[in-house]
């Protein structure tokens, strides 16, 4: 399974899934439909599958036109997204399993963005990484605003992606990252490998250069959203609790 990154609109990306092996493909977040089209003709490739993972249109924005170009697709989405994912057929839960090309995707739900957000995480086989589609819950140095959700559940979300292995690949659906670095350092500020990161995304950015995926492990050590646990990050936020520390930090990016 090899992952094609397409950007779209002012700051989204679309991840084409390919099976070398059927030629067939599917789509995590088509916000549009004709970049995927566009990039399906390239590959000669079918479409058989759209992965949503949640309703916001700049997430869903490219599933009609897709299921009008490709009638034999198939659209995932989570089952308390019912009613808002266009075209839905498959109504997914926490645990639930999906197949691709040779690899079986495992399914988490995760709150907090939205109600009804979930992640698709492809375990790592065979010496590859870990693949994670996580949609705008984590993001390269940040997390997702709470929209419908609490800082309760986006804490639950984030603990349970961030239990996964270090070398998952982080397949956010913004180039956010810079930005999220810009205010992660102003929050803690003596992280040696956030400043280094730091530094290498503003050079990454400077030549044009997407900075996703990131890996899990270097999200663990350097994004804010990630260590609320932390004496540091507690600090600068006045406050011994994690989900209170969470819900300052978040408050404190949203006007950032």
């Amino acid at each position: 399974m090899e992952i094609l990154r397409i950007p779209v609109l002012t700051d989204n990306y679309i991840f084409l899934l390919h099976d070398i092996f059927s030629n067939t493909a599917a789509v995590v977040d088509p916000a549009e439909a004709e970049p995927v089209i566009k990039k399906l003709h390239e590959l000669e490739a079918e479409l058989v599958a759209i992965f949503n993972t949640h309703h916001h249109n700049d997430h869903v924005g490219g599933n009609k036109q897709l299921i009008q170009q490709y009638p034999q697709v198939t659209v995932y989405g989570g089952v308390e997204d019912k009613g808002r994912i266009p075209g839905q057929q498959v109504f997914l839960e926490e645990g639930s399993r999906i197949n691709f090309a040779n690899r079986t995707g495992e399914v988490f739900f995760i709150p907090g963005h939205t109600r009804a957000h979930i992640a698709y995480y492809f375990p790592s086989q065979s010496g590859e990484t870990g693949e994670l589609f996580c949609g705008d819950t984590l993001f390269a140095g940040g997390c997702g605003r709470l929209f419908e959700g609490t800082p309760i559940q986006m804490v639950d979300s984030l603990s349970k992606l961030s239990s996964l292995p270090d070398n998952t690949r982080v397949w956010c659906a913004h180039e956010y990252t810079l930005k999220n670095l810009q205010f992660a350092v102003t929050v803690d500020a003596d992280n040696l490998d956030l400043q280094q990161r730091y530094d290498e995304v503003k050079a990454h950015r400077s030549r044009g250069e997407a900075t996703v995926p990131s890996l899990l492990g270097v999200e663990k050590r350097t994004n804010p959203f990630l260590r609320y646990s932390q004496p540091a990050l507690q600090l600068a936020v006045n406050s011994n609790d994690p989900v209170q520390t969470f819900a300052r930090l978040r408050g404190m990016k949203d006007k950032f």
